[in-house]
């Protein structure tokens, strides 16, 4: 296989685009709702974890579904898709939330043992907290995710 080949077949894998654009879609999204919640922009937000709507949602959905109108529903692929999709969605509103908690609930703790006992804790020791995501946003991205998949097939559906 050229190199040539390998660009056209990676760039024409539909499913793939339809996951990179549904999660960039998403990402964008948390920008924006940064701004207006925060009112500032964070480039974190552009790459970071957790948020609104949920980015590993909208991708493994629209994976899933681009999946689905490509090799139909009733495919070996469709179902792997699927139930990966399933065990992405419910590991983000689990284990993922659980762990974001638990980290802000450790940044409370240590910024209190900080100011009462001046240890000098340094940011580079904060533990990242938006990790995970409530149930809203990974619907969210369930819902970014089929928008975006449907969208993409319809416009290159004949290409």
């Amino acid at each position: 296989m050229t190199f040539g080949d390998f660009c056209y077949e990676l760039f024409g894998n539909k499913i793939l685009i339809a996951g990179v654009l549904a999660w960039f879609i998403a990402q964008v999204f948390k920008c924006i709702n940064n701004v207006i919640t925060e009112g500032k922009f964070s480039i974190e937000r552009l790459f970071g974890d957790g948020g609104m709507p949920s980015g590993h949602s909208a991708t493994v959905t629209s994976v899933a579904t681009m999946t689905g109108f490509i090799c139909g529903v009733g495919s070996v692929e469709f179902a792997i898709a699927a139930i990966l999709a399933i065990i992405v969605m419910h590991d983000a509103m689990g284990v993922r939330l659980q762990t974001g908690i638990q980290a802000k609930k450790i940044n409370d703790l240590t910024l209190s043992l900080d100011k009462m006992f001046n240890m000098n804790v340094t940011g580079e020791e904060k533990l990242k907290e938006l990790i995970g995501h409530t149930p809203l946003q990974v619907i969210a991205g369930f819902a970014l995710g089929i928008i975006v998949a449907v969208v993409y097939y319809v416009i290159t559906r004949g290409v």
